[in-house]
């Protein structure tokens, strides 16, 4: 896609003038039943075309992009006008069931420190002090627990802006697969964190099935799938398309002509979802928007560029990015259009095309937002578009890391299970899963085993440990503590050496 004007940031300073009031919304206590047959439980794979759910429920993504980590911000955007409690909140009472959080490489940086966030007022308070990787944490655990999903966007290499490749010379191919890797492992057990969008937007000179390796982007999209699932094997790989294939040009990352040909193919099946992106004329002029039998003739296209893998039932599809200022009439009958193409719930329910839109935040150049400027009031007709094709909520139960639990009392405990994944004699790896297995919501759990040799941690992940001697102790990270009633986590460890077997493991919860 065309980016001349894409993205008008608005500068911090000024930004921090916006002192505006958060916006609540309760809390529903479902009965434990009802909650476990809500469709969205637990990891989603894919079968066809949709998108199912750890109980194989067809589950559709009706969500919103949220930019900001991307950017010399290093945060989501806004948060210098609100807290990020409230913003989630307000998407949640929207109806919006999933985030997707593009971010850069440079959040990987030693030196990356988050700005332009207001405490004022006790807004952000539990950010306060936190590096970029940390506020992600916050974010996940807390759009988990209001039943809400997050994709990550691998959107740029740096903050300086977005590249066609999926590479550059400061950001190797190598480095750009160590960070999916990387978190991929900080989030795996939790499932608040469906999958991960390879990079966003590939275009010219990226090709699909042309063979170049260092062009190639399906082939590039299959190292990066497949090393993403060797550390968290239950994640979604969400690939967009290109800009050219055979000759036909379109969007940037919105081609998926190729994919009839040449599929990515991943080591884990199940796991491809495709991406297009779609605009309107605020974002750049295509031909087929003067075309005289326009709008009737945009199911043809989008069936032509990435319609046709949903219809055909080849895989899932998922319109990442769709957005407009909504100013012309053609942009407005363009949404209509394909707000209809994408199929409304209440006929097709989640046997439908997934999208989030572009963007929550207003500061985005040529679409806007659903906020306005305020970064509270909403646009009450850009997001009435949305109204056919948004879709319910998911199970709760990422948490919040601050969250006391329910108020009302019950009791809190929590069960553990310990399985070794391998062992090679030398070391070994294992992982441990935590539920609660009380009658309320917990806010944090600890965990203790002792083995009956030699052992010691080498590594872990999603918790923090200590060993006395042969006794190991692990605690939860922010982003996996808080667990609603008959939710889980996970955390893994590497340990050195083998042989040791699987040990009791004694869980403690508050």
């Amino acid at each position: 896609m065309f980016r001349s004007l894409r993205r008008a940031l608005c500068a911090a300073a000024a930004a921090l003038l916006l002192m505006l009031a958060g916006v609540g919304a309760q809390t529903v206590h479902a009965d434990p039943a009802d909650r476990a047959a809500a469709p969205g439980a637990g990891y989603w794979h894919t079968s066809g075309r949709q998108m199912l759910d750890a109980a194989g429920q067809p589950v559709r993504i009706a969500g919103i992009n949220w930019f900001g980590f991307e950017t010399a911000n290093y945060t989501p955007h806004g948060l210098w006008a609100r807290d990020y409690k409230s913003m989630i909140d307000q998407m949640k009472s929207l109806g919006y069931n999933t985030i997707r959080l593009p971010y850069s490489d440079d959040l990987f940086k030693s030196g990356t420190v988050p700005n332009s966030i207001d405490f004022s007022g006790g807004k952000n308070a539990d950010l306060q002090g936190l590096g970029s990787l940390q506020i992600m944490d916050r974010i996940v655990a807390y759009a988990g627990q209001g039943g809400l999903r997050v994709v990550l966007d691998r959107h740029r290499p740096d903050a300086a802006g977005q590249s066609a490749l999926w590479y550059t010379s400061a950001v190797p191919e190598s480095m750009w697969i160590a960070n999916l890797k990387a978190l991929a492992t900080r989030y795996r057990g939790n499932s608040t964190v469906i999958g991960i969008d390879l990079h966003n937007e590939p275009h010219d000179p990226a090709c699909w099935g042309c063979g170049d390796t260092t062009r190639d982007w399906r082939l590039a999209a299959q190292r990066a799938g497949n090393a993403v699932l060797s550390v968290n094997p239950e994640l979604l790989i969400f690939v967009e398309g290109v800009q050219t294939f055979n000759g036909v040009s379109g969007w940037w990352g919105g081609n998926l002509m190729g994919v009839a040909q040449y599929p990515v193919q991943l080591d884990v099946p199940n796991r491809v979802v495709y991406s297009a992106h779609d605009y309107a004329t605020s974002v750049a002029q295509q031909s087929w928007f003067s075309d005289p039998t326009f709008p009737a003739n945009m199911p043809g296209i989008w069936d032509k560029y990435w319609g046709y893998i949903f219809k055909q039932n080849i895989a899932p599809v998922w319109v990442g990015e769709f957005g407009t200022t909504l100013q012309s009439t053609i942009d407005q009958r363009w949404l209509a259009a394909l707000v209809s193409y994408l199929r409304p719930t209440s006929t097709y329910g989640a046997d439908s095309v997934s999208w989030t839109f572009w963007s929550w935040n207003p500061n985005s150049g040529d679409t806007g937002g659903i906020l306005k400027d305020d970064w509270t009031t909403v646009d009450t007709v850009k997001d009435g578009y949305l109204a056919s094709v948004k879709a319910p909520g998911f199970p709760g139960g990422g948490g919040d890391p601050g969250d006391p639990g329910d108020p009302g009392g019950g009791t809190a405990a929590c069960t553990a299970a310990y399985t070794v994944s391998s062992d090679w004699g030398g070391g070994f790896n294992a992982e441990v899963k935590v539920t609660n297995s009380g009658t309320t919501a917990l806010k944090s759990w600890k965990t203790t085993w002792t083995w009956p040799g030699a052992q010691k941690v080498t590594s872990m992940w999603n918790a923090s440990y200590t060993q006395s001697g042969a006794t190991v102790t692990a605690s939860n990270a922010d982003h996996n503590g808080a667990l609603a009633v008959g939710g889980s986590a996970s955390f893994g460890f590497g340990g050195a050496p083998g042989g040791g077997g699987a040990p009791a493991v004694s869980c403690t919860a508050t």
